[in-house]
């Protein structure tokens, strides 16, 4: 059993072709099964586990497989599920096995593959993938404990390291280039589209800077007005886009709409109706929620999350030395679990002597037994019964001394004598 990691991020790929290669949260239980048909295909066994992340900065299959060449099977397996050309898609893949398929896992978990290093939002994404993968019975042995031994890695290093120290959020770096458009956003109209964790974390850094008001648009007003109701802002639905966009000076998305909310036209009716007062926009979905041609208008200001991403690695210097006591933590861990799957690969040559030995200890009981119903002596019986063990469990290992020959009879004298060494 081998495992990888197939995937892109935002250090591979641009959003434009990481949204192309995005799951929906509804595709993913879907996703997993047909990744585990796809690589049971080519190996016929029935055995292989998967399971896949897919957040804004990255799309990844995780893949526990006996198929011959698993790596290109999973790479084929990404392109294939969204009909994208697999040729153009293969140089922005990575494509990692076993050890560091397994290194990789750790290292995003413990948020040092973010875009915003240290980031704890991308654990509790791992735990909604992982949790969906297992209700669709992707999971096994080997991909469960890949991802339990991963939540345990982070956990130590979040809490040995500062590896969160000094960073930058996404909803701070919003803020942040806001303020370059507007000098004080205790003035501007602020909407925020979308309900979600990252619409929440860019609430509360935009709450606190006291904005004349906030907006919570949703698809479902009730969710929306929740959200609202904690920085004390209104909630309106998202078809009422289309007439109220143009009195919202600040604008953050982030929905998994897996199209467009905002398109070109109806920002520049926006515009027109605010007589060309400048509009800040942020796009954090992947698919993106805003067309991409809205960044040519002269008076729209929109970032995606790649544009936020440049700005939160400011500072990046003063998290060195905890991204090396880090990397130094999840080398140790990744030894561990390599020695896990090493002791894995023994176990059916272990259960394979344990049966053999049960069918040996059987047939010689059975002896003893009529030996004890013919009454025959009780020390005799037990005396043949033991003789009896000992002949055949030795019989294999000095069959196999006297067939070898060279360094291979001098390596079982080495080996063999230890394995019967008494215990006392």
């Amino acid at each position: 059993m081998q495992l990888l990691a197939v995937g892109l991020n935002h250090n591979t790929a641009p959003v434009s072709l990481r949204e192309q290669l995005a799951f929906a949260p509804d595709q993913l239980a879907q996703a997993v099964m047909a990744a585990r048909s796809w690589f049971e295909r080519i190996d016929h066994r029935g055995s292989d586990e998967a399971a896949i992340l897919s957040t804004c900065n990255r799309t990844e299959l995780y893949a526990a497989s006996t198929a011959p060449d698993p790596l290109d099977a999973g790479a084929h397996f990404l392109a294939d599920f969204h009909k994208l050309n697999y040729a153009e898609l293969r140089p922005h893949l990575y494509m990692l096995p076993q050890h560091d398929a397994v290194r990789h896992t750790f290292r995003v978990a413990s948020g040092l593959d973010s875009m915003v290093l240290g980031e704890t939002q991308i654990l509790g994404q791992i735990k909604d993938a992982i949790r969906t993968a297992d209700e669709a019975g992707g999971l096994g042995t080997y991909l469960h404990q890949l991802f339990q031994r991963s939540f345990s890695v982070a956990k130590e290093v979040r809490s040995t390291t500062e590896i969160g120290a000094h960073s930058v959020s996404m909803a701070a770096a919003a803020v942040r280039l806001s303020q370059r458009i507007f000098d004080k956003i205790a003035e501007q109209n602020v909407l925020f589209i979308g309900a979600g964790e990252m619409i929440e974390l860019c609430a509360t850094h935009f709450a606190a800077q006291n904005p004349k008001t906030i907006t919570i648009a949703n698809r479902t007003l009730e969710r929306g007005e929740m959200l609202a109701h904690r920085f004390g802002g209104r909630a309106i639905r998202l078809a009422d886009l289309q007439d109220k966009l143009h009195q919202y000076d600040i604008v953050i998305s982030c929905t998994a709409s897996s199209l467009p909310l905002i398109g070109l036209g109806m920002v520049e009716r926006a515009i027109k109706a605010r007589r060309h007062k400048p509009m800040f926009m942020v796009d954090l979905a992947v698919p993106r929620d805003i067309e991409p041609e809205v960044a040519r208008l002269n008076d729209a200001f929109l970032y995606t999350v790649d544009d936020l991403g440049k700005v939160v690695q400011t500072g990046i210097e003063n998290r060195q030395a905890a991204v090396a006591q880090a990397e130094a933590i999840i080398e140790t861990r990744v030894q561990s679990f390599m020695h896990w799957i090493d002791d894995r690969a023994v176990v059916p040559v272990i259960q394979h002597l344990q049966e053999n030995g049960e069918a040996l200890r059987q047939m010689e009981l059975e002896r003893a037994r009529k030996m004890l119903a013919k009454g025959e002596d009780v020390d005799a019986v037990l005396e043949a019964l033991s003789r009896g063990l000992t002949a055949k469990f030795m019989h294999g290992p000095q069959q196999a001394l006297h067939r070898a020959q060279g360094e291979e009879r001098a390596h079982l004298a080495e080996i063999l004598p230890p394995m019967f060494r008494g215990r006392r």
